[in-house]
């Protein structure tokens, strides 16, 4: 198997003995630099202490909870990226942790390879460089000229519809809630709801999908909001 390079430091929050043991050895073998905790104190402290790369983050643990160490840590400026893991199927405590800032979740039980998949695609696109043209399937958005263009054709986007775009190109791959979405492109003091978040993005998805009833780039997370989802070799 080849192994991950360059060598990421990735921080285990995780009070579960066997659990943590288990993430700890496979994150090893795919060649990341490990790092552990077994509560959310002492999580916190080495995230602050150690800036690692990723951090994988139980919900449920002692002395601080895993939201409140995702609020922490985010109040800090770090853009440290962060995987939620939870044993909670309730789709209001995913939406939780999304709002908080953590970028991703699974939950438990969970297949070590999907989870090692996702650090991988979500490391990835946290340490490229931001860019300023994005490009997917036939479609091309510039953001500084702010235009959009479909087979060398420009597509008019309102002012909400580009920053509804943007957000997602920008957040590849990542599930975004409908609050962050709200927060993001409306504004915290915006008087708008869900409904007007899911018009926004069928409109969108007419503009940019090869089939906006199929659709490839801009998927629906079911009872939290979306994903965007560039094609695998454009990653």
């Amino acid at each position: 198997m080849k192994c991950h390079k360059p060598m990421e430091t990735v921080l285990i929050v995780e009070d579960d003995p066997t659990m943590l043991r288990g993430l700890k050895d496979n994150f090893e073998f795919q060649g990341y630099r490990v790092l552990t905790a077994e509560d959310g104190e002492a999580g916190l402290d080495t995230v602050l202490n150690a800036k690692p790369d990723l951090v994988l983050l139980d919900l449920m643990l002692p002395k601080i909870n895993g939201y409140e160490v995702c609020r922490l840590i985010r109040k800090e400026g770090l853009d440290t990226a962060i995987i939620m893991l939870t044993a909670k199927g309730e789709e209001s405590d995913i939406v939780l942790g999304l709002n908080l800032g953590a970028d991703d979740y699974v939950t438990k039980p969970f297949s070590i390879k999907e989870l090692l998949a996702r650090a991988e695609a979500l490391l990835r696109r946290t340490q490229q460089p931001e860019a300023e043209i994005y490009h997917f399937g036939n479609c091309t958005l510039d953001l500084p000229a702010r235009k959009l263009t479909r087979d060398g054709q420009e597509i008019k986007l309102s002012p909400k519809e580009f920053g509804l775009l943007e957000l997602f190109v920008k957040r590849p791959g990542r599930a975004l809630s409908r609050d962050e979405i709200l927060n993001q492109v409306w504004g915290y003091d915006a008087y708008v709801g869900s409904r007007t978040i899911d018009r926004f993005v069928t409109t969108l998805r007419n503009k940019i999908e090869p089939n906006p009833h199929h659709p490839v780039y801009i998927h629906t997370i079911r009872e939290i909001g979306y994903k965007f989802e560039p094609p695998e070799e454009q990653r």
